[in-house]
């Protein structure tokens, strides 16, 4: 028998025996329900981070808990592979290749999560970068492209210089580039799209059916998505064959325009200056607010800025000159690019008007009160009356706003709209370490698709890195010349590659068929296992890769390539691990290294610690004597185990007849942890609670231990330590499997049924009640759980403390609450 726990010896002899014997293998149907556990796949950096142990570790107790359950679960792990930082590597370094580099990371990074032990079928890995994987993510780009959905267009792109690549919206923050910070720049290029738009009314409506999802997850992609309802009103240009077209959420207020304001990047901006006196100053304006951030220009403390171009449109409502202006504080990627300016019911307005002495007009009068727009400090932007709005005089905000948009229809000038703040999605990036884009120009036939069968579109490996912000592929000429498909002439690639998130909007449904080199995925397999049971990753990505992936789904629906329009039934949002109050990072210098944790103290008590520290939604502050204290704890476990191993299968599976005493105690709490345990991590993902329940057990089992052992039952301790190592056994995966081992078990603790609490068990034959006196308490008393009420009172009055405080006092009362206490009345 080990006296010492070895966690080095333990670990490696398992995970070991685990590789040989395909433990963890899935096959691709089974007869039992089925589970899809899924963590979000990593980054291939070089190093797990302490935020990796922990979405890692959770995944793998709920595959490891469902499995014991009976279910048949799938639980992969892959890399999303592309990406900036393996390109900016070779930038910096000159003689690294951006994928000698990421498999360098994936052989480490694999490495790590092996030592881990995470419940990984590895037979499905796989790797975003792999021409066998890309392959499938041009031709999915192919099917959305024969679709209508993907689309090449000039437009104002947010530019990172320090990155040298163009961000989505989604991955700019306050201004500047998510990754490294930089304030980020706006520039016009060619770009790629997909039509994400078109599928926005879907995207919100079907929040309503991911009942397992946070709510806080479902309100950010409801605000990110932005749905407001509206008018859309044309506004005619005076003097010009040109008309400016608005969104407006308040049509009601439209009498009281007193002035039109363009994005300065509306394309008819140039057009209204031309040839004016102030056009040179509105160009330069122009080009100045255009690199000013979003943030900047629409924070609500922002100064509002504007120029007037000299030029008027005609309100179509009541025929009035609209000065035209541009300002920073209208941007062209919402709405049409245009405002009209309703300073009396609109803040920004307001300001705007003030400050450049706009007129004001008053055309909705709350209830009970008149506005005086010379006296306004602040615009109303609240229900009312319109007034100053001719043939609508007298009606209600909702009334007039239903009014104007039939009038509106009616006579041609505007129609009733549903606008959205979503975007279209911006796939393109002038880097060379992503998905090529399978397209080709050619001067006869213009674009053309490459034909699916001369797929996949290899990157070259022979390319000059330069931090140029041009993708490499661009002076690369043989990848970027050659042929067109359809007439056989002088063509040239698209240079560009797609954004990461496109290769990982699709990955769950490869994990099906991972060698597939026929098709993306098995319709078969994918109708078995999608959609995923339980996905398991950061917040921080509710917008993007979450927002992608499900607009995916849907567009692969409609395609008639999958069964389902959502991917993910339940969603966990784990939080961040912190240290000092703060995010774990290297400028912080506060980063905990998983490998010297698992180096010192082993994989178990890393997992077990950060599954314990707090509730997985939360976020967990680190702390190296919680880390202690769950490495005594196990090392607790194991001389617990060691101690009472020798003879423990000679006992009885589980107890016989009727249980007394300290036998009946202990069977008692076994059961009372199994259901603990099972219903915090089945149902609420409470995993430091289940701890805690174990740990409960732990202490109990040693106080039993020391009961004489003609006073302790043999089948009462097997069945509470078989019952606690199989209850940590999700948690920690090694010390458990050893000690199943060491008890003279042959089949791995992890293909045991999770064991089903006995209801009659964790029936209390006895109950504390406390005693009061004047209704302060004074004794407790362990009394018979089905004692009467009269019954109570009688023990109570019959306890020799509680006759020696009421000695020589008047009894008046005694007022007994079944189950719970006794309160005499004295006097």
């Amino acid at each position: 028998m080990k006296e010492r726990y070895d966690f080095r010896e333990i670990e490696a002899k398992w995970q070991k025996r685990w590789a040989e014997e395909n433990i963890y293998k899935t096959a691709d149907f089974s007869e039992r329900p089925k589970y899809y556990c899924l963590e979000m796949f990593p980054y291939p950096s070089g190093k797990l981070h302490m935020g990796h142990v922990r979405n890692y570790s959770i995944g793998d107790v709920v595959a490891r808990f469902k499995t014991m359950q009976g279910y048949h679960v799938l639980h992969p792990m892959g890399w999303d592979a592309f990406g900036l930082p393996a390109e900016n590597a070779a930038i910096k370094h000159g003689n690294i290749h951006p994928a000698d580099w990421t498999m360098d990371n994936i052989r480490a990074m694999r490495t790590q999560l092996k030592q881990l032990g995470i419940s990984y079928d590895w037979d499905r890995e796989i790797a975003t970068c792999h021409p066998g994987y890309y392959k499938w993510t041009q031709w999915l780009f192919l099917q959305l492209y024969h679709k209508g959905l993907a689309y090449k267009k000039k437009a104002a792109v947010n530019w990172c210089p320090s990155c040298a690549t163009v961000l989505a919206n989604e991955q700019v923050k306050e201004g500047a580039c998510e990754r490294c910070k930089t304030p980020v720049e706006k520039r016009e290029l060619e770009q790629w799209f997909f039509k994400i738009t078109a599928y926005a009314e879907r995207l919100l409506k079907d929040l309503e059916l991911l009942e397992g999802w946070p709510e806080k997850v479902k309100i950010m992609q409801e605000n990110w998505i932005g749905r407001s309802e509206g008018a859309e009103i044309r506004f005619p240009v005076d003097g010009m064959d040109e008309e400016i077209v608005v969104f407006t959420t308040r049509p009601d207020t439209v009498f009281g325009v007193t002035y039109m304001v363009l994005a300065p990047e509306h394309p008819l901006v140039e057009k209204l200056i031309e040839g004016r006196p102030g056009a040179g100053a509105v160009r330069d304006f122009v080009r100045r607010v255009r690199n000013l951030s979003e943030i900047a220009r629409t924070a609500t403390d922002a100064e509002k800025e504007g120029l007037f171009t000299g030029a008027y449109c005609i309100n179509p409502l009541n025929g009035e000159r609209v000065p035209i202006l541009v300002a920073n504080y209208v941007l062209m990627e919402y709405g049409t690019g245009a405002v009209m300016g309703v300073p009396a019911h609109d803040q920004r307005d307001f300001e705007f008007a003030r400050k450049y002495n706009l007129p004001i007009r008053v055309v909705i009068q709350p209830p009970g009160m008149e506005l005086d727009p010379q006296a306004m400090t602040e615009a109303y932007a609240g229900d009312g009356v319109m007034v100053n709005s001719g043939q609508f005089n007298g009606l209600s905000k909702d009334e007039g706003i239903r009014a104007v948009i039939a009038y509106l229809e009616e006579k041609g000038l505007g129609r009733g709209q549903v606008n959205y703040r979503l975007r279209d999605w911006l796939i393109s990036r002038q880097r060379y370490w992503g998905a090529p884009i399978p397209i080709v120009y050619c001067e006869r036939c213009g674009i053309v698709p490459v034909p699916e069968e001369d797929l996949p579109v290899l990157l070259p490996r022979d390319v000059e890195f330069k931090p140029t912000g041009q993708s490499p592929l661009a002076d690369c000429p043989e990848f970027v010349n050659t042929s067109c498909p359809r007439c056989g002439g002088p063509a040239r690639r698209e240079t560009d590659t797609m954004d990461t998130f496109m290769c990982s909007s699709w990955y769950y449904y490869r994990y099906t068929s991972p060698r597939d080199d026929k098709q993306p995925w098995d319709r078969a397999r994918v109708d078995y296992w999608l959609p995923v049971d339980q996905y398991i990753g950061g917040v921080e990505h509710a917008i993007l890769h979450l927002l992608y992936s499900r607009f995916f789904t849907k567009v692969l629906y409609d395609l008639g390539l999958v069964s389902i329009q959502e991917p993910f039934t339940n969603l966990l949002t784990q939080g961040m691990v912190l240290k000092d109050g703060a995010k774990m990072s290297k400028s912080r210098g506060n980063v905990v290294s998983p490998e010297e944790i698992v180096a010192r103290y082993g994989a178990d008590t890393a997992r077990l610690f950060i599954l314990f520290a707090a509730p997985p939604e939360r976020d967990l502050e680190w702390s190296d004597q919680g880390v202690e204290g769950c490495y005594r704890f196990l090392n607790r476990v194991w001389r617990l185990v060691t101690s009472v191993a020798e003879g423990l299968l000679e006992a009885p599976p589980k107890p016989a007849g009727r249980l007394v005493g300290v036998n009946r105690q202990m069977h008692r709490l076994t059961h009372l942890t199994i259901k603990k345990v099972t219903e915090d991590v089945g149902n609420r993902f409470n995993f430091n609670t289940a701890v805690s329940a174990i740990m409960e057990l732990v202490n109990a089992l040693y106080q039993y231990k020391e009961v004489p052992e003609t006073d302790r039952d043999p089948a009462v301790l097997r069945e509470a330590v078989e019952h606690l190592l199989i209850l940590l056994a999700p948690f920690a995966p090694h010390i458990t499997e050893e000690l199943w081992e060491i008890t003279g078990h042959t089949e791995s603790i992890h293909r045991q049924p999770w064991p089903s609490y006995d209801p009659e068990a964790i029936v209390e034959d006895e109950i504390t009640i406390v005693v009061q006196i004047n209704g302060r308490v004074r004794e407790r008393v362990l009394v018979p759980a089905d004692i009467t009420p009269e019954q109570m009172k009688e023990v109570v009055l019959a306890q020799p403390r509680v006759q020696k405080l009421v000695e020589g006092k008047q009894i008046v009362k005694v007022i007994p609450v079944p189950g719970k206490l006794v309160n005499i009345v004295v006097k």
